[in-house]
């Protein structure tokens, strides 16, 4: 094979790559797709070609800022482009973090989900986990976070762990409130609590 047959070989290699995450990233102003140089380069010739046939990439980082102030960054194990829906990324592993202006910050991690770019949505599928700076943990069934609004609801209902007690509740939504200063979560449909003095 000639240099120059090897050189188009590997162009359009990469194309296969590039080309999805360029697309995506049109669609989405809010948010940028960054690797670094240095790792592009040890990745060896075999994993190239693995990820130009799946048009997929491995340990992805998605960042963007909400219209509150919010920093969102996400990371996941894997990412491939949904062929159905060219302005949507498949993810599984995924890891969401917003920090707040007020300094406090929820962690979410899940199994699996999906970045909407035109939505500027992400939506965490199955079970997801998410603990607040304030010490509240919880586990729900899916949810959905808003990169422009910075907002974030369960799909169902919930079992949490608060720094005084145990609670249940059908929803949870995080807002930023009306001062724009700090992040309320509201818990609405059917909610329980099981207050524990000893925690507080």
């Amino acid at each position: 094979m000639s240099a120059s047959d090897d050189f188009h070989s590997r162009l359009v290699g990469w194309s296969k790559i590039i080309l999805p995450i360029c697309a995506l990233a049109l669609l989405s102003t809010l948010f940028l797709f960054a690797r670094n140089p240095a790792e592009q380069s040890e990745i060896p010739v075999a994993r190239i070609e693995e990820l130009a046939r799946e048009q997929g990439v491995s340990a992805p980082k998605f960042s963007g800022i909400t219209d509150d102030g919010a920093i969102i960054a996400i990371s996941a194990d894997t990412a491939q482009p949904d062929t159905a829906r060219p302005d949507t990324v498949l993810i599984d592993g995924i890891v969401l973090n917003m920090q707040n202006p007020d300094g406090s910050s929820i962690d979410i991690t899940g199994t699996r989900g999906e970045i909407d770019g035109r939505a500027q949505m992400a939506h965490l599928i199955g079970l997801a986990q998410l603990r607040t700076s304030s010490g509240f943990e919880m586990e729900t069934n899916g949810l959905s976070a808003a990169f422009d609004t910075g907002e974030i609801k369960s799909n169902g209902f919930l079992e949490i762990r608060a720094p005084f007690g145990k609670l249940t509740a059908g929803m949870v939504t995080f807002v930023i409130a009306e001062d724009q200063t700090a992040q309320q979560m509201l818990f609405t449909d059917g909610v329980s609590l099981i207050y524990n003095p000893e925690d507080g």
